[in-house]
């Protein structure tokens, strides 16, 4: 049972690598790691002497190393941080609007200002 989970949870890990991947919010250095590990499987398959061994204790390593950072995209943990999506684009443009106020919240406005100008909040 163990190793069902065991094995299920290695699963999720591998594929949480594309996710971890495409997001920009994840550092350099854990990209260029999941890079040479997919560079060192073509490698040493060419060169006899590295073989399977090799392969599998780099990836043992590599997901143990990124475990948390590949766990947040399975288990629903990683929200999508849209902040450098959108960091060069202004997303409200050409958009027409007009500001209404009720009676009392222009009774209210206009005390805010008479106050002192504070906000709501009282800044």
């Amino acid at each position: 049972m163990q190793t069902n989970i065991a094995f299920r949870v290695l699963i999720k890990r591998i594929k949480a690598i594309r996710f971890m991947m495409l997001d920009r919010t994840v550092s350099v250095w854990k990209k260029i790691i999941v890079v040479f590990g997919i560079v060192f499987l073509f490698v040493s398959n060419l060169i006899p002497a590295l073989g399977l061994i090799s392969d599998i204790i780099l990836w043992v390593w590599i997901l143990w190393y990124l475990k948390d950072t590949l766990d947040q995209y399975w288990l629903g943990d990683k929200t999508m941080d849209l902040s450098k999506k959108f960091s060069d684009k202004d997303p409200i443009d050409d958009v027409d609007f007009e500001v209404k106020y009720s009676e009392d919240s222009d009774r209210n406005d206009k005390n805010d200002h008479k106050d002192g100008g504070s906000d709501s909040n009282g800044q």
